[in-house]
Order: structure tokens, then sequence, then C-alpha cells
């Protein structure tokens, strides 16, 4: 092979090889809040060792005796009934004439 021949091979694989130097794969060009959501994720995950609450937690070791005793016993408050949809009293009509 002519050096002339070379030189027509390697000048388009020089050319296409620059234009890969400058990119820098971790980066995205232009956007610098791209893959916020996964950096967002990934720290609401991670636990605080040392946390600080604005009030102390307070707990009762009598209460929680209680209400096992209550589970033991068969004797659990039941919760209080919250209704969440009305059933009845809509006009939903089909629109047709039925025969």
């Amino acid at each position: 092979m002519n050096i002339k021949a070379r030189l027509m091979i390697a000048a388009p694989l020089a050319v296409l090889l620059a234009g890969c130097g400058g990119h820098n794969v971790l980066e995205s060009p232009g956007d610098s809040q791209f893959g916020e959501a996964n950096r967002q994720t990934m720290m609401a995950q991670v636990v605080n060792p040392d946390p600080y609450y604005d009030e102390s937690l307070s707990t009762s070791g009598e209460l929680a005796a209680d209400a096992i005793e209550r589970y033991r016993n068969d004797d659990v408050k039941e919760p209080e009934s919250i209704r969440t949809t009305n059933v009845g009293g809509g006009s939903g009509g089909s629109g047709g004439n039925s025969n």
C-alpha cells in the first residue's frame, strides 16, 4: 500500500477520533441537572446515624404493656369506622331507552 492510500484512510479516521476526544461520558453536555433524580433518591435512602428531633420522643412502657395484654386476651380496641365514599344517591343514567 502506498503512502497516498494510507493518508486517504488515516485522515477520515483522525477526524472521527478527534470528535470523540473532548466528550466526557460522565457529564451531560449543557445540562447541569442531569442525574439529579437518581442522586435525590439515593440520598433519601441514607439513614442519619445521629438524628436530631425538634421534640423529644416520648414512649410509655405501661401503655405498650397494656396493648400487648389486650392483644393476648383478644380484647383489642376496634378502630372507629371512617367512610371514604358515598354509596347511592347518585343520578347516573345510561341515557338509553329500554323497552
